[in-house]
């Protein structure tokens, strides 16, 4: 079993088994291109490979069709991760949140530091994290610390370094 069947049934980590996985439209239309694409255009291209170089002869030195095999597990390990992700993903869209004047899944968020250095945030599911492009976890320390506040409001943020108090700045959500 691999880490991504064991993360898949566990949950987002630090969150009861069975908690959902929330995602935006955009990052469940990615998995599911991502799906699509595997299965119907990668996997085919690698089994044709994988018969050809079994045609011909001792497989036991046929780097291709090992590789073949290596690659085919890896494609099915990952089409099963994302078809069981697909079945428990509850998409929202942030554009229809109507509390826009707090701190909620999807929010683009902007907050100030102790050392006045400004951040923008969105927080995303899990699957569409990325902090280099801004995009982190609902689940991340940051994006609980900020969840429910309001412009204004100061938050306590738990860091390696120790608590930091962090200020909400700005609270945006995509338009419908």
């Amino acid at each position: 079993m691999s880490d991504d069947d064991d993360y898949d049934e566990a949950g987002p980590p630090g969150l009861p088994p069975g908690t959902p996985f929330y995602m935006t439209p955009a990052g469940h239309a990615a998995l599911e291109a991502e799906l699509k694409r595997l299965w119907t255009e990668e996997r085919p291209k690698v089994v044709e490979v994988v018969s050809w170089a079994a045609g011909l002869g001792d497989r036991s030195e046929n780097a291709d069709y090992q590789y073949g095999k290596r690659r085919l597990r890896e494609i099915d390990r990952r089409v099963r991760f994302l078809r069981k992700r697909l079945e428990r993903v509850q998409v929202v869209d942030p554009a229809a949140q109507t509390k826009r004047e707090q701190v909620f899944f999807g929010a683009t968020v902007t907050y100030a530091r102790e050392d006045d250095r400004e951040v923008t945030i969105t927080i995303v599911g899990v699957d569409e994290a990325d902090s280099h492009a801004g995009r982190i976890s609902w689940v991340s320390p940051v994006a609980r610390a900020l969840l429910g506040a309001r412009i204004g409001d100061q938050v306590k943020l738990r860091t390696p370094q120790g608590v930091e108090t962090i200020e909400v700045v700005e609270i945006r959500y995509p338009e419908r």
